[in-house]
């Protein structure tokens, strides 16, 4: 991997040679769905002037710089070299043929009104044939889809229209994120262990590849950085790793960090900061959206279990906190409820302990909408891994620690346990654009200003 450092004159330190965003940013997007036609909309109407980028670091964060006392806090964007919203073009693939406006119409989140307003961009956003496989996604079925002899051949034909979209589109570099539905809970095989293996078992119709890893080798193998916004394992692989590193497409994932999950990463640090016990935390969503419909199967729950309950594990730490959290109860529910649409409830009960063993008990009702969270991730991720991959000292190294802010689940280097805690994170994903700037890190000390 190359790394290239300079001095800057205005720091007199080391800043990564970032190469500047120009040019447009093409998106690419498997699953045209809520969360997917939720971000388009919203970067459209932020681009019209008609709302606010709400929830996006990218476009309303600030970054603190040197002291407290220096009164240096530029904005992210102002910060490093990111992709302009201007600058953003479309497209994606579906099982459905619905355009991105009827699409959104139908998935109910955002009003009419606003939908009406960028109607006409919207509608000119038409899906392309998906790769699906009812076998990984048991509740849904479409017509839509891609027909080949075997899985390499539909790889192939992903390739053909990444190729045909940077041409018609004029971007000059291009992102996938993954905003498709949960798969069907797999595990590592034989097959996924080198690119060799990977290939003879696409040609094999291996039923270990799963749609969304079809997506994932398609996109890197023509150098395209890789966002997994579900809990499928798709980029979370040997093979993946091997081919991001070999082709300087940097990855990330997996599975949004919204809702329920959100909560327990800003509650769960704050119990383990003030060495509060916990007997137990009960957690059941209900929701009625397409990925709720999905969900309810056996299968596809099981991978989004597996992911929502690593959290409080790896916050928690129980093999250093035996007597706080050595024998708590985790459990976790999901049931689809057609009438809630897109607007999510998820209900925690958590019981808690506290000095000399007493008990305590606290409820969380989060009424939330899921895409609205969901949205300004989507943004930051495809920015920040364009930033990725124009950044010498972060396009060969893989994955993209340092975004484990956006994931319920995130992906480190093998061996590594994850950081779950959200502020850690959040320091991690500051602390590394400082690094890349030639930036002195925050490690909040403080000591220098009683000296």
């Amino acid at each position: 991997m190359a790394k290239q450092r300079k001095d800057t004159p205005e720091t007199g330190k080391q800043s990564s040679d970032i190469q500047p965003a120009k040019g447009k940013l093409g998106i690419m997007i498997p699953g045209m769905g809520a969360v997917a036609t939720t971000f388009v909309a919203g970067v459209e109407a932020v681009r019209k002037g008609l709302a606010k980028p709400i929830g996006s670091l990218t476009q309303m964060g600030t970054i603190r710089l040197g002291k407290r006392t220096d009164s240096r806090s530029p904005k992210i964007k102002e910060f490093v070299p990111l992709a302009g919203l201007n600058d953003l073009v479309f497209t994606g693939w579906d099982l459905f043929e619905d355009d991105m406006y009827t699409a959104a119409s139908k998935a109910g989140v955002l009003e009419r009104e606003l939908l009406n307003n960028i109607k006409p961009f919207l509608s000119s956003i038409k899906p392309r044939k998906a790769v699906f496989d009812r076998n990984y996604v048991k509740k849904l079925d479409g017509t839509h889809v891609k027909k080949g002899k075997n899985k390499m051949e539909l790889a192939e034909k992903v390739r053909d229209d990444i190729k045909e979209f940077k041409k018609s589109s004029g971007a000059s570099r291009l992102i996938t994120i993954w905003c498709g539905s949960t798969e069907i809970f797999l595990q590592p095989t034989a097959a996924h262990q080198s690119l060799k293996a990977f290939e003879k078992a696409l040609q094999q119709n291996d039923e270990a590849i799963a749609p969304s890893m079809i997506y994932a080798y398609a996109s890197l193998m023509e150098g395209v950085p890789f966002a997994n916004g579900a809990p499928n394992l798709t980029v979370d692989l040997p093979v993946m790793r091997e081919l991001s590193r070999q082709n300087e497409a940097p990855i990330c994932g997996k599975d949004f960090k919204t809702g329920q999950t959100l909560m327990k990463t800003i509650l769960a640090p704050g119990f383990k900061a003030r060495l509060i016990g916990l007997h137990g935390w009960f957690s059941t969503n209900i929701l009625g959206n397409r990925d709720g419909e999905v969900l309810d199967d056996p299968g596809s729950f099981k991978t989004k279990e597996e992911s929502k309950l690593s959290v409080l594990e790896h916050i928690l730490q129980p093999e250093l906190y035996p007597d706080l959290y050595g024998k708590f109860s985790h459990k976790v529910r999901i049931n689809y409820y057609p009438p809630r649409g897109d607007n999510k409830e998820g209900w925690d009960n958590i019981d808690i302990f506290g000095w000399l063993g007493y008990p305590m008990q606290i409820k969380v009702d989060f009424l939330c909408r899921d895409s609205i969270l969901a949205a300004p991730i989507v943004l930051d991720l495809v920015l920040f891994l364009d930033l990725a991959r124009r950044t010498p000292e972060l396009r060969g190294i893989g994955i993209q620690e340092w975004l484990s802010f956006y994931f319920k689940s995130p992906m480190s280097a093998p061996g590594l346990y994850p950081e779950h805690d959200l502020f850690i994170q959040l320091m991690k994903l500051k602390n590394t654009l400082r690094h890349l700037r030639g930036e002195q890190l925050i490690t909040h000390l403080g000591l220098e200003y009683y000296d």
